[in-house]
């Protein structure tokens, strides 16, 4: 499938409604009666966010789909909708993102396929993607949420990057592992420990599709006092539905899961002004970078989501900054970011620099040079091409601490 080139953005988070929570237990007796409708294979990018493969009838088009628990519905992109020749329409339907809120059309009773799994009667809603392509290197046909996972059970496997789907039915979790009965308004949210200042639960939206570990509301870093006030932030950028954003970045202590801690996490804040976030029902998400590090089963028929430590649980998080963001652009990777007074730009990076090479990264993907610059420690070598013409430069890492 061909596309024309996409403009630069960045990330953007769609959350559409409401939730609510209660507390979790610890085990289960329950067994599973069948074996799996589908097994398939998924990709991981950038952030851990899990990208699956489907067909939307009569179409032999294989399309990409971002596996989202943070979505309410089932949402296809626009040029891909244009491509396949379907017409959407506006019936009022609106959706909200960190940057605003706008109407979107919708294509209704569709059917996907993914894998062996057949699925009828679907109401797409049609946005425009081309932001998840930008950042993530790979084309987004649209995200899959609650409109199919509220019909099945899904069983992800990040050490094999394996995804099993399930009927619904009596469910045989695996013996060890952690027993969350979040409240399912469309969207998961569930109490968790945050340490800091204070030692306090905070209900938070459970959302596997967003490619970063905590994202606070600045209203609520502020009002709640989880955050340490004496701890420099970085900044960043971000665009969504509306317009640009401007984001902090910063650690947290501590964050519990149960019987699980995780220490000096990565954390995100952002200007709610349309409270995506849901303050005070909820205190931010806990995105899919920290999710990773444990296998999921995600039972919303039984308003249950399972969490067993994996591998990856021991993974340190991605400490550095140098305040630029890259994007694939018309088919070149091009810093599309740089913070005022960051290391990138001391290093005279501008926006609109493609870049060639990273450390002995060379032409690579997308996602691998993000890899070589979420884990720097000290200095970045950075070759780059500025109105046709390679220049070299290095650029100081900070360690977020």
């Amino acid at each position: 499938m061909k596309r024309a080139g996409y403009q630069k953005y960045t990330v953007s988070l769609l959350l559409l409604l409401l939730s609510f929570f209660i507390a979790p237990t610890y085990a289960s007796t329950k067994t599973h009666s069948g074996a799996a409708l589908t097994r398939i294979p998924f990709l991981q990018v950038t952030g851990g966010v899990v990208i699956i493969q489907a067909k939307l009838a009569p179409f032999n088009d294989t399309l990409q789909f971002i596996f989202d628990t943070g979505s309410s519905g089932i949402s296809l992109d626009s040029s891909t909708a244009r491509y396949l020749g379907l017409r959407p329409s506006y019936d009022g339907l609106l959706i909200r993102g960190i940057a605003g809120v706008r109407e979107v059309p919708q294509l209704r009773d569709q059917t996907l396929t993914i894998g062996s799994l057949r699925t009828d009667s679907l109401h797409f809603y049609i946005n425009d993607y081309s932001v998840l392509t930008s950042i993530y290197g790979v084309r987004i046909d649209g995200v899959i949420g609650y409109a199919m996972l509220s019909r099945y059970i899904v069983s992800i496997d990040y050490e094999k990057q394996v995804m099993e789907w399930y009927s619904p039915a009596p469910f045989s979790y695996p013996k060890k592992g952690l027993l969350l009965r979040p409240q399912i308004n469309r969207l998961p949210a569930h109490p968790f420990l945050l340490q800091e200042v204070q030692s306090k639960s905070y209900p938070m939206l459970i959302d596997i599709g967003a490619g970063l570990n905590l994202l606070f509301s600045e209203r609520f870093a502020k009002e709640a006092g989880v955050l340490d006030p004496t701890r420099k932030s970085w900044i960043t950028s971000g665009e969504g539905i509306g317009g640009q954003i401007e984001l902090r970045l910063t650690l947290l202590r501590s964050l519990r899961i149960g019987p699980y801690r995780f220490k000096k996490i990565p954390v995100t804040i952002f200007e709610d002004s349309n409270n995506v976030t849901n303050y005070p029902h909820w205190a931010g998400l806990i995105g899919n970078d920290l999710l990773r590090r444990f296998n999921i089963v995600i039972n919303y028929p039984a308003g249950e989501m399972h969490l067993r430590p994996n591998k990856l649980f021991y993974d340190e998080f991605d400490y550095a900054y140098l305040g630029m963001e890259l994007y694939l652009i018309d088919g070149l990777i091009t810093i599309g970011f740089v913070a005022s007074g960051s290391p990138a730009q001391e290093a005279g990076l501008e926006v609109g620099d493609e870049i060639v090479a990273i450390n002995k990264t060379v032409g690579s993907k997308l996602d691998a040079f993000k890899t070589e610059l979420a884990h720097a420690t000290k200095k970045v070598s950075v070759i780059y091409k500025r109105r046709g013409k390679i220049a070299t430069t290095v650029v100081k890492a900070i360690r977020i601490k």
